[in-house]
């Protein structure tokens, strides 16, 4: 086998190659077109024999051609490298990345699931105080009510006092309730009557407010507000579909205190007698 085929092939590189850099060195300046023809052709293969020969000799003289890879070519293989190994990292940073954000989705769900579970608790928690502090709210006031038969303060004009001063509606009645047990027949008895009786009407208890002002008005008292009370019992009594009885209420009314009533008073005793058709 002849070592010619090869120097051939490596003379043919070696041209190939300084062609490649000759066009990359001269990108600006082209070179003009070469017109093969027969004689160039054959210029061109004595040259490459005469170099095949050269190295031949050259080989067997013990000095072997080294063929040199082009600079351009060499600076471009690396940084392909460095682009390669940077794509390398880049691939593993992302890889990293997705690793974190699927451990963040992991934990956003278990604290997702961690707050719902914690509302839940919190909810039947409120639940719990809530229904906690009615029971308590209850008890309270129930300790706070004055003992049936008992008088809080074993006066009736305090413990008159002492029920108009409770602000609490339930606390209120049942306060004015223990007066008018405590102190039957008493003025103070009376007036906790007519106040029981505007509780009862301002709660729309308009058969409790009846019986309330009756009791205060039992024996028709000559109080201030006794011709006031019996205007108030006849619209109750409107209210509660007794007519006839209103206007009974409103003819004692006329009787006992509308000599001495305010026009306003007049006013509403024509309204309710109006109301109640009276005759």
């Amino acid at each position: 086998m002849t070592l010619k085929p090869l120097y051939r092939n490596i003379l043919l590189a070696s041209a190939a190659l300084a062609l490649v850099g000759g066009v990359a060195v001269s990108q600006t300046q082209p070179l003009p077109a070469i017109q093969w023809d027969v004689r160039r052709l054959d210029t061109l293969d004595r040259n490459v024999r005469r170099l095949e020969r050269a190295l031949t000799q050259r080989n067997a003289a013990g000095e072997p051609v080294l063929v040199e890879s082009d600079p351009e070519v060499v600076q471009l293989q690396s940084r392909v490298a460095q682009m390669d190994r940077r794509l390398q990292d880049i691939e593993q940073t992302v890889q990293r990345m997705n690793g974190d954000v699927e451990r963040l989705t992991f934990a956003l769900d278990e604290s997702g699931n961690a707050n719902t579970a914690l509302t839940t608790r919190l909810t039947a928690a409120d639940a719990r105080m809530k229904a906690l502090e009615d029971a308590l709210k209850a008890q309270a006031e129930q300790a706070a009510a004055p003992a049936e038969g008992a008088s809080p303060t074993g006066d009736a004009g305090a413990d008159l006092a002492a029920a108009r001063a409770l602000t609490d509606p339930a606390r209120g009645g049942r306060a004015l309730e223990a007066v008018i047990a405590n102190w039957p027949g008493t003025s103070q008895a009376r007036e906790a009557g007519w106040r029981l009786g505007d509780l009862r009407r301002a709660n729309s208890d308009m058969a409790g407010a009846v019986q309330a002002y009756a009791g205060a008005l039992n024996g028709w008292p000559s109080e201030p507000w006794a011709g006031e009370t019996t205007l108030k019992l006849a619209r109750a009594l409107s209210a509660t579909s007794r007519n006839p009885q209103a206007c009974a209420a409103l003819g004692e009314f006329d009787r006992r205190y509308a000599a001495n009533a305010s026009a306003a008073l007049k006013t509403i005793a024509a309204q309710v007698r109006t109301q109640a058709e009276c005759s």
